[in-house]
């Protein structure tokens, strides 16, 4: 697979401004939480060898990759939104809201400052479709994480950042097999669903989930 393109990164940092990737990890699992992350490089940043789409990486190359990452950005932050709020607003606005809170620790707003990008020379980009939710001027790139450089980062961090959760949540609902599938609908996960019903870090909003006997 060819490395993602910097070119985006070169264009914001030739204006004057830094380029801010943004992505998620977790929309589709029936448990856990979605997180997002952001990042920025500055500018003229040296490329960071072996950066992909976070998909096609081991777990040990992705933890690899994170640390280097975490050194080299000039910013990194880290949002989420929890299956509470999955279950009260839907996984796309749940998806915004962890996106805007990781530009906002990214930023280092303050609680309740706009993210409107006036006081900020950067610009911002995101994996997938629009979603006007982050209430941030950006950039849709669909396969972003593949595509631009710094989702491909954000998409590192986020899914290092969820799966470490993951695995600790498994560690204190063990049965589910979240050690292994980080709360996807895997056949052995969705059999323990129906064999001892879901607890309270699954998505009761999610059909495989909602549609169990032992739901109620």
């Amino acid at each position: 697979m060819k490395p993602p393109s910097i070119t985006r990164e070169r264009l914001a940092w030739e204006s004057g401004r830094l380029l801010v990737g943004v992505d998620e990890v977790g929309r589709g699992p029936l448990a856990g939480p979605v997180v997002a992350a952001a990042v920025a490089f500055p500018p003229h940043a040296g490329r960071i060898l072996r950066l992909r789409d976070s998909k096609v990486l081991t777990a040990k190359r992705r933890e690899a990759l994170a640390a280097v990452i975490e050194r080299r950005a000039a910013v990194v932050g880290v949002g989420a939104a929890s299956v509470k709020v999955i279950d009260r607003v839907n996984i796309r606005v749940a998806t915004a809201i962890a996106m805007r809170r990781a530009l906002s620790r990214a930023l280092g707003l303050r609680r309740g400052e706009r993210l409107d990008g006036r006081h900020f020379r950067i610009a911002v980009v995101i994996d997938g479709l629009p979603l006007p939710e982050i209430g941030m001027e950006h950039q849709a790139v669909v396969d972003g994480d593949a595509l631009c450089y710094s989702i491909a980062a954000a998409g590192v961090v986020a899914k290092v950042v969820r799966d470490r959760l993951m695995q600790r949540l498994a560690r204190r609902h063990p049965g589910y097999g979240w050690e292994t599938n980080m709360g996807y609908g895997t056949p052995d996960h969705l059999a323990a669903i129906d064999l001892t019903g879901p607890c309270i870090h699954h998505r009761r909003s999610f059909a495989p989930v909602a549609q169990t006997s032992l739901a109620l």
